[in-house]
């Protein structure tokens, strides 16, 4: 019967007829016909990475998931393998939103020295993904080279730092190799091109040792797809999944549709298409509207519109209904409870932080500290125990009292720390917020902080174990490590509390800049900071900080404070203390200062030999141009870093800081912090 009356229907008013049919037709559930689609519809995991997608692919995600270039090699419970023709690359985090990784090179022994066997290495470096970042350069590593020595000395180019081989050995970046002059690479019988940080390139001066250093560290690169990520964008518009053209030699972007896939964007989705589409759904509807009162004055067409369209409707809210229920029943669950204080902390560092970072439970925590049977200190932020992973790493355990107080604190720390990927940053391993504590879990530094070794009674004697040379390494090294995060990382990051206590010292003495609790991050090229309210801890703060009448908070608020530090670290003072001799203060920065204006080392702490003189008077001039009360009289850590590592004739001896010492403010006997 009801076929009957639509046959009939359709013979007076066949438009109504097919207009009806495409309601019925439109409320289908959206089955899918595309098998690409259904495989490339749901993010992927790759080892401990989770919820990953295009351009990725690998592992139990076919190919037509991802682009040329991106594919992952996933071993579970392992960081994923980014291969290429001739090097890999451990993927330790990945920001898909800022295209942004950290990446560390696979098997860097490897290539330093390598066994005579391997004979004509291709000097490719298949580094298109990372979109030729500017924060990088190639590092050519040339062995069993038949060059002259006189080319290289010529060229400047680092001497040979290998005994396997007859010929020479030596390393350089793509600038020195191309404008050296009488240099050819086919010359050498094994050849590497590897990306580096440009960074990296100041510290090698031709040791082997160094050249190990680099290669083993991890750095963060930008990537783009070859053909811009604005055709995705557009492709998702579309309602559509990005994707890559296996028929095509040249793997081109396809965008992966319900029905089948389409070369940009899903059918019917463009803008042209929706113009036209939304203009011919107006006109239909006009033309439906004049066609009505024609069917009404036929009673058995009325009667059979009415009963279709009742029919029609009835189908449409069960299609209706059903679709729902089963896009709920697909979904994963949503339980809508009011949030706690706690869960919102959670949202926020899922939100900030890259995937990789390990989240504990507190029973986890319990057992890695024996129950926080190991206590490594105390201080105003909290405590710290020194635990056990499962697989014997020593970590330590950063136990934070919670408190509305120190929320952002702790969200800073994580969302700070976990941005950043750098030998003289402390590396955040991973976190835990339960009950009323949060714990942040480190590497642990068998060294335990600075301070200890220049901040106590017996400061002479603590700094004898490490020795001028060894002091000398770490003021440079943590130069290195404020200038990363001014420069080098991914969000500029502010850290207003450089001090003794916050840089840890690793087996090897190796200093780790830590505590991001009080951190500020800006984003491009912004160098100011907004404060509402001084932070920092006294003796460190520099002036703009508590008055901006001295200038603008910027990263210069930094290069203060690490100033100071240095100057302490040479003095063996506590540069906040202010010593009484004969009525008159001494005000430690300009006491400092009369001991280098006449050229006399016998404050210092632990004098040194002449041999150290000068790395010792280096490190006094540049503390001192570092705590100018001029913010724009400070250098930068580039600028300081070059100071260090450059000649001492070219120092100038910088004008006085202060004409007297700044107002005492209160006096405190560890670490009084201004938050």
């Amino acid at each position: 019967m009801a076929a009957h009356l639509l046959f009939l229907l359709y013979r007076h008013h066949p438009i109504i007829t097919i207009f009806l049919v495409l309601i019925l037709a439109s409320t289908s559930c959206g089955e899918v016909d595309n098998k690409d689609y259904r495989d490339c519809e749901k993010h992927f995991n790759c080892g401990v990475l989770s919820n990953l997608s295009y351009p990725f692919w690998g592992g139990d995600r076919p190919e037509v998931c991802g682009h040329k270039g991106f594919e992952l090699k996933c071993e579970e419970g392992q960081l994923p393998i980014i291969p290429s023709d001739t090097l890999e690359f451990r993927l330790f985090r990945l920001d898909q939103s800022s295209r942004l990784m950290t990446l560390q090179l696979v098997n860097s022994q490897y290539y330093i020295c390598p066994s005579q066997t391997l004979t004509n290495s291709s000097t490719k470096s298949d580094i298109h993904v990372f979109g030729y970042d500017l924060n990088l350069k190639n590092l050519n590593l040339l062995y069993n080279c038949t060059v002259p020595s006189s080319t290289l000395e010529q060229n400047r180019i680092s001497r040979s730092y290998c005994s396997e081989y007859s010929g020479r050995s030596f390393y350089g970046s793509d600038d020195i190799l191309e404008s050296s002059s009488g240099l050819d690479q086919t010359q050498c019988s094994i050849r590497f091109k590897i990306p580096i940080p440009a960074e990296s390139f100041r510290r090698l001066t031709g040791d082997k040792p160094e050249l190990e250093q680099v290669l083993r560290e991890e750095f963060n690169v930008s990537y783009k797809y070859d053909q811009g990520p604005s055709i995705c964008d557009g492709c998702m518009a579309s309602k559509g999944i990005c994707g890559t053209n296996l028929t095509d030699p040249n793997r081109e972007f396809l965008c992966l549709c319900r029905d089948h896939p389409y070369p940009f964007v899903c059918k019917g989705h463009n803008l042209k298409d929706r113009r036209r589409m939304a203009s011919i759904g107006t006109n239909g509807v006009k033309n439906v509207g004049g066609k009505l009162g024609d069917i009404l004055k036929d009673k058995r067409l009325r009667i059979a519109a009415i009963g279709i369209a009742s029919g029609s409707a009835g189908i449409l809210i069960i299609r209706i209904i059903l679709c729902a229920r089963r896009k709920a029943s697909s979904s994963s669950p949503q339980v809508f409870l009011k949030k706690t204080h706690d869960q919102d902390l959670k949202d926020l560092i899922r939100h900030h932080v890259p995937p990789p970072l390990k989240e504990y439970s507190f029973s986890d925590v319990e057992k890695m500290t024996n129950f926080f049977n190991d206590k490594l200190g105390k201080g105003g932020y909290g405590t710290v125990y020194k635990g056990r992973l499962t697989d014997s790493h020593l970590v330590a355990v950063k136990v934070l009292v919670a408190s509305e107080g120190n929320a952002e604190e702790y969200i800073n720390e994580v969302a700070s720390i976990s941005r950043t990927s750098h030998v003289n940053v402390v590396t955040l391993l991973g976190f835990c917020l339960e009950r009323d504590k949060r714990f942040l879990i480190f590497d642990f530094m068998p060294n335990g902080s600075l301070e200890k070794f220049i901040n106590h009674e017996n400061a002479f004697e603590a700094s004898q174990q490490l020795g001028w040379e060894k002091l000398y390494q770490i003021v440079i090294g943590v130069a290195r490590g404020l200038e990363y995060l001014h420069r080098g990382c991914n969000t500029r990051i502010v850290h207003f509390d450089i001090k003794p206590h916050n840089i840890l010292l690793d087996a090897d003495f190796c200093p780790k800049i830590s505590d991001f609790g009080l951190a500020k991050s800006c984003t491009g090229k912004e160098s100011n900071v907004s404060l509402l309210e001084a932070r920092g801890t006294i003796g460190y703060i520099a002036p703009e900080v508590f008055s901006r009448n001295f200038g603008r908070v910027s990263y210069k608020s930094d290069v203060y404070s690490y100033g100071m530090m240095v100057l302490e670290m040479v003095g063996g003072k506590k540069n906040h203390e202010a010593e009484i001799s004969s009525g008159s203060e001494k005000y430690f920065p300009e006491w400092i200062y009369k001991h280098l204006e006449v050229d006399d080392e016998s404050g210092i702490n632990g004098v040194p030999t002449s041999e150290q003189a000068d790395s010792v008077r280096k490190i006094i001039i540049v503390g001192l141009w570092c705590i100018q009360t001029n913010p724009a009289d400070r250098p930068s850590m580039s600028k300081v870093l070059e100071m260090l590592e450059g000649p001492i004739g070219a120092l100038n001896i910088p004008p006085r800081p202060f004409l007297s010492s700044p107002p005492r403010l209160i006096p405190y006997s560890t670490t009084t912090s201004l938050t």
